[in-house]
């Protein structure tokens, strides 16, 4: 369980990095995503052949793989649409949500009943967000993007908590992102459409971000998640993912000077969701210590 918990708070470590990436890759949300997903998938291929690794699925198993690949696809659009519409803080504080819908479509999807605790702390992450934001309506699209991501993080936070029963990480991670890679590839000439650029190469500094984006913040870092989910719960998982946007906020403020204009509030919100994860983390450590078995 220690070593789960270090593999799993190391990469929501790297997981902080996301958002500041975010913000220094000029392109937008959806070029981004589609170079990430191209970068990861193609490096983690040569990998696997280098190493003898590389593990060939049959059709029908890739399907609900492929398939939970496409939702992390689409969370991803909407964080970096979060974050070009409003500022890191804001994007990465959104995704403090995920704890909360997970705490709603776990039971939903696994058929269980709800946990009441979860619940009350995903209340407590939800006004930790209200606090910070106090419905400022400034940032509208940007927080309406950041809250679909959450959703969308919940979600694949839930199937893969199956899929790690059935397949080794690395097996998951490189048929999630190659088909996430294939569908938004797809879809890539319609966005571009409606959301015209001036061009889909990236420069030479938007190329090395993409690199430390696509090799340490999304191979290391959901290699290293996955491995953690073998042994904690979906929930407690997100929730301490939560703590992200500490590691964020502050490489934000550092590097693009947001607490300007930020208030007393702010604090008291970010206090409050700190406090939840460590909550849960007491929780966690004290059921696995008297043998009890945490939900999910």
């Amino acid at each position: 369980m220690k070593k789960a918990f270090l593999q799993l708070h190391l990469s929501v470590f790297l997981a902080g990095f996301t958002g500041i990436l975010g913000k220094l890759i000029s392109l937008n949300e959806g070029l981004l995503v589609w170079y990430r997903l191209l970068i990861t998938a193609v490096t983690m291929y040569i990998l696997f052949r280098l190493q003898g690794t590389f593990r060939k699925l049959p059709f029908k198993e890739i399907v609900p793989i492929g398939a939970t690949g496409v939702v992390v696809a689409l969370h991803w659009l909407f964080f970096y649409g979060s974050i070009k519409y409003s500022n890191v803080s804001i994007g990465v504080i959104c995704f403090s949500l995920t704890s909360l819908f997970t705490a709603v479509f776990d039971p939903l999807i696994n058929r269980r009943r709800p946990d009441m605790v979860e619940m009350l702390l995903s209340m407590l992450t939800l006004f930790g967000i209200l606090l910070i934001f106090h419905f400022d309506t400034q940032y509208r699209t940007g927080i309406l993007l950041g809250v679909i991501s959450a959703m969308f993080a919940a979600l694949f936070t839930v199937y893969n908590k199956r899929l790690v029963k059935r397949f080794d990480t690395n097996t998951i991670t490189f048929y999630e992102l190659s088909t996430g890679f294939v569908v938004l590839s797809l879809i890539l000439p319609f966005y571009l459409r409606y959301f015209p650029v001036s061009t889909v190469i990236p420069g030479f500094s938007d190329l090395m971000y993409l690199l430390v984006l696509a090799w340490l913040c999304t191979i290391c870092m959901y290699t290293l998640s996955m491995n953690a989910l073998k042994k904690i719960s979906p929930f407690t998982v997100n929730l301490c993912f939560n703590l992200e946007p500490v590691y964020s906020i502050v490489l934000a403020f550092i590097l693009f000077h947001e607490n300007k204009h930020l208030n007393n509030a702010f604090y008291a919100g970010l206090a409050c969701i700190i406090l939840s994860v460590g909550l849960q983390m007491a929780r966690v450590s004290w059921q696995h210590r008297t043998g009890r078995m945490v939900a999910g």
